[in-house]
């Protein structure tokens, strides 16, 4: 084979692989936009004890999971047919460890939804139920910020999230001290259901920051 004839087909093949990459970072675009209904779904679960909505959620999570199977696959599959300079093996690795967030974001709003039953109850506590609206708005703005970051290389912007995720924090400690002014029969399955859902948010938010 000449040496023109060998640089094409190395240019040919490098393409090939970009294209390969781009193709992972769509589906990853995908699979956040999955996790993004999942979380909208659930904020409205959260505030209104919709249960119809709870199920859609609960359904909707095979698909997350599925995805992360997939791309997951995809990953290693490039890495093992391919020689991935350094710059195309931080992408692929920086895929590997999103799709895990992401799915993670899924599971966790199933936690959430599942209280859905417990929502009436929750609703009446203002102190409690005012924090964790605020905590599952937080929760959903980070994570938008959070993909634009990502989809766009934004350093600056992922910088950012840190300190919002600290607001978040602080939430959460008004959260713990709001729980233990409950009172009334009923307040030790409330504070229960309102710790998991806080932890559930919290942790949401944890994960969109490390995407």
């Amino acid at each position: 084979m000449s040496p023109d004839a060998l640089a094409n087909g190395q240019d040919h093949s490098r393409k090939a692989f970009l294209f390969e990459l781009d193709q992972l970072k769509l589906q990853v675009e995908v699979m956040a936009l999955k996790v993004d209904q999942a979380l909208e779904k659930t904020t409205q679960v959260l505030f209104t004890g919709d249960s119809d909505l709870a199920f859609e959620v609960i359904a909707g999570d095979n698909e997350i999971d599925e995805t992360l199977i997939s791309l997951t696959e995809r990953c290693y599959d490039v890495l093992v047919r391919q020689n991935p300079v350094a710059t195309d093996l931080r992408l692929v690795m920086s895929v590997l460890r999103i799709i895990s967030d992401l799915e993670r974001m899924g599971d966790l709003c199933l936690r959430i939804v599942k209280l859905a039953p417990e929502q009436p109850r929750l609703a009446e506590r203002q102190e409690t139920f005012t924090i964790l609206r605020s905590m599952a708005n937080e929760a959903l703005s980070l994570f938008h910020a959070a993909i634009r970051a990502w989809s766009a290389e934004d350093l600056e912007l992922a910088k950012s999230l840190e300190a919002r995720d600290d607001a978040m924090d602080d939430h959460n400690a008004a959260l713990m001290e709001a729980i233990l002014r409950l009172d009334g029969p009923d307040a030790v399955p409330v504070a229960v259901s309102t710790l998991l859902a806080g932890r559930a948010l919290e942790r949401i938010a944890d994960h969109a920051v490390m995407v």
